[in-house]
């Protein structure tokens, strides 16, 4: 037997073996990407069989490293139930697949899956978790480790075996449309989710449960810091406002032990990001001692013609800088042509098939190429997705104690373009539902037993006013107005597509998508007439409730003034709508908090939490700071914070629930550095939170050590490290209501701290 079939070997001598034995031709095949999944198979009279076109790759190079998206369902990819892969069939074609690829070739190397799993698995019949700006709003790692491993374990259920799941961005504009694929605006909170999310994915060690998935980081790195909120632009960002910002959820993901990163569309000093040798290379592998595999985004390597020329000198650009894997471009199978002619050396492509059949073995495929047994949890996954709905929830403001709904508010005016929208309330990135499936805010309540009435009274986009009329009818009759506007992310069948999937959306906008891959805002402010449609409802006189169904921070002045409630649900998922009924009607507790500051205006961004401290007063025509800050939440009781305690590395806070309900509390903790730093420092920086629960007047005291990794900051040799200074400790409900306790770090305590950059 061929020692790389021995599965007692060691994996090092396995794919060393392995590589021995492969031609030039085979190699490249390993580092390619190129077919789409949904080309591989078409529906036949039996089910579903392989495409000549999918046999002709498959033999081009004796083989496939990679194939995307066999069983990813959208609009870009034309999918639907008529002619996909539903969760029934699932395995049967991966498994089709697999047993072509390993029958087929000389070396029998089996093919990785790879799907995209943004949300949930983006497949027909994948459980749809809410967005991640939902995930960033519950500030709860575990919970989102356990919906993590349920999308793992559907996955590979399925025959996939790499998730590629949207984590390192954050929301530094809100104008840009994938904001709803972030965590937040922090890169702390960002990192503690990104943590869970590769643990719950891929569990630990150095191989892979057969419920566990290898995790894909998107993306690397900066890619939130887009000039204007541009989708796929340049950044302006320094070295250090890379690592500061952009680096510290990464950092955290390949130290949980991802599987590999994605490197970003966007450009960073000058050079795109999967060209970048100082950033895969220097940073990732040489600082940080990454060893996974480094996958280039959809296209990305075609754009590096322009630098290069052509595209054998563009293959060898990227593979020279670190990347290993390519996704649907015509540069990296040119790389045979770039070893011949001396552009790039054959042992740099031996590095970059290595780290493809490294995890090719750690996943087992070479003794489990077949889906031999379900693991899928599909009751679970669901489960989880309605408690991340309900715990993402936030209640932003609530005048009166107008929430929740009393018996004095029995009959209910549901209003708005979001109130009956399943497809409005999940996302980008979503594979078509079945009819049966979700429910919306309009649904929840009506399931709840309210007695409501209802009217859309606006579109989303636009200023048609024509049902304004029938909306304020139904208000003035009624004893409460719940309003449900925001935006959609929901992709139509007409949308057009870029080569990489990004939606085309022309100038006016004249579809429904006013977020998402692709549709960015120059103003963050709601429709027209959705603004119109708040006014005329707040004008009758009515208590009115607004719930944002959203996948950005929207600047909603006029509900902050006009509205006795504000709720934000973000795209909470299916049965979001469910989740919402029953805050509003006090079947559970709000608990969600901003995981991104919530602007005034468009004019007024950046308006982000972390900002450097220099100073700024506000505009002449408005304040500079957020409508709703980083951190804010609201419950349907009253806590109060004592001042913090801090004695040597240890901050004390107690906390007590005040009011008659009971509340899960999340308690802060910001760091500010006074002085002595290397850098300018930040107004603050949270450095650590933590949920307490309480019953009425119940009072709990919460404890964060101040070890290294709290208190540590960027030097100006781009370490990280605990500098001597003066220190603020802040604990508090949200980023501008903390209590500050003193802290100095004498010269001779220092040291440097365990996650150094």
């Amino acid at each position: 037997m061929e020692l790389y079939k021995d599965a007692g070997a060691p994996l090092a001598d396995r794919v060393r073996d392995l590589l021995g034995r492969m031609t030039l031709t085979e190699k490249v095949g390993q580092v390619n990407q190129r077919m789409y999944g949904w080309d591989a198979y078409e529906r036949t009279a039996e089910g579903h069989g392989l495409t000549d076109a999918f046999r002709e790759e498959v033999a081009r190079f004796d083989g496939m490293g990679a194939l995307y998206g066999l069983q990813r369902a959208d609009p870009w990819s034309g999918v639907t139930f008529a002619d996909g892969i539903t969760a029934a069939d699932g395995a049967r074609v991966s498994d089709a697949v697999q047993r072509h690829v390993v029958e087929n070739t000389r070396l029998g190397i089996p093919v990785l899956m790879v799907e995209e799993v943004p949300h949930g698995h983006q497949a027909l019949d994948g459980t749809v978790l809410p967005v991640n700006l939902a995930v960033g709003a519950t500030w709860d790692p575990e919970l989102y480790r356990e919906a993590a491993a349920a999308a793992a374990a559907e996955l590979r259920a399925r025959g996939g075996h790499i998730a590629l799941v949207s984590a390192l961005d954050l929301v530094r504009d809100p104008r840009w449309g994938r904001a709803e694929e972030c965590f937040g605006e922090d890169p702390y909170l960002a990192a503690r989710l990104t943590e869970a999310l590769v643990e719950g994915m891929q569990g630990t060690g150095d191989s892979y449960g057969a419920d566990r998935a290898a995790v894909v980081l998107k993306h690397f790195a900066g890619q939130g810091s887009s000039v204007g909120g541009r989708n796929s632009a340049a950044t302006e960002i320094g070295a250090r406002e890379l690592h500061e910002i952009h680096l510290p959820a990464a950092l955290a993901g390949v130290r949980a032990g991802a599987a590999g990163v994605m490197a970003a569309y966007n450009e960073f000093d000058g050079l795109p990001c999967a060209a970048s040798h100082d950033l895969l290379t220097g940073l990732l592998r040489e600082r940080w001692g990454f060893e996974g595999l480094v996958m280039a985004d959809g296209c990305a390597l075609d754009r590096l013609v322009r630098l290069t020329g052509d595209r054998p000198s563009a293959a060898a650009l990227a593979l020279s800088a670190g990347t290993d894997l390519s996704l649907w471009d015509g540069v990296f199978p040119e790389l045979g042509t770039a070893v011949e002619h001396g552009l790039v050396p054959i042992a740099v492509l031996d590095t970059a098939v290595a780290r493809v059949l490294t995890l090719k073995f750690r996943l087992g495929l070479f003794e489990r190429p077949y889906v031999t047994e379900s693991h899928e949890k599909g009751a679970a996954a669901r489960e989880l997705s309605e408690r991340i709905a309900r715990a993402s929830i936030t209640l932003l403001h609530n005048d009166g104690a107008l929430l929740p709904l009393g018996p004095d508010k029995q009959r209910i005016a549901v209003i708005g373009p979001n109130a009956d929208s399943v497809p409005q309330q999940i996302g980008d990135y979503t594979s078509p539902q079945r009819p049966e499936s979700g429910v919306s805010v309009l649904a929840g309540l009506r399931e709840a037993g309210a007695d409501v009435t209802y009217a859309r009274g606006c579109d989303l986009v636009g200023d048609d006013r024509a049902g304004i009329a029938e909306a304020v009818e139904l208000a003035a009759a009624s004893d409460i107005a719940v309003l449900v506007l925001g935006g959609s992310s929901a992709r139509e069948h007409d949308t057009r597509f870029d080569d990489n999937g990004a939606a085309i959306i022309a100038t006016g906008n004249p579809t429904e998508m006013t977020c998402g891959e692709g549709v960015d805002l120059a103003d963050v402010r709601l429709g027209a007439g959705q603004r119109a449609l708040a006014e005329a409802v707040a004008a009758t006189g009515t208590p009115c409730v607004a719930v944002l169904i959203q996948g950005r921070p929207h600047a909603v002045p006029e509900l902050a003034d006009g509205a006795g409630a504000l709720v934000s649900a973000w795209y909470p998922g299916p049965w979001g709508g469910r989740a919402v009924a029953e805050l509003l009607l006090g079947a559970c507790e709000p608990s969600g908090r901003l995981p991104v500051s919530v602007p005034r205006s468009s004019g007024q961004l950046p308006v982000f939490y972390n900002s450097k401290d220099h100073g700024f007063r506000g505009y002449v025509d408005e304040p500079g700071t957020p409508l709703y800050p980083f951190g804010h939440g609201l419950s349907y009781t009253t806590t109060e914070f004592g001042t913090p305690r801090v004695s040597g590395r240890v901050c004390e806070v107690d906390v007590t629930n005040t009011g008659s309900r009971p509340v899960r509390e999340t308690v802060q903790l910001y760091v500010r550095r006074v002085g002595g730093a290397t850098s300018w420092p930040r107004v603050r920086e949270l450095r650590g939170f933590r949920h307490v629960d309480l019953a009425p007047g119940e009072k709990a005291t919460v404890v964060f050590p101040l070890d290294d990794a709290v208190l540590a900051s960027v030097t100006r040799s781009l370490d990280l490290a605990v500098e001597t200074g003066t220190y603020e400790i802040e604990t508090g409900p949200s980023s501008d209501s903390t209590q500050s306790a003193p802290l100095t770090i004498p010269p001779d305590s220092t040291q440097s701290a365990p996650l150094t950059i």
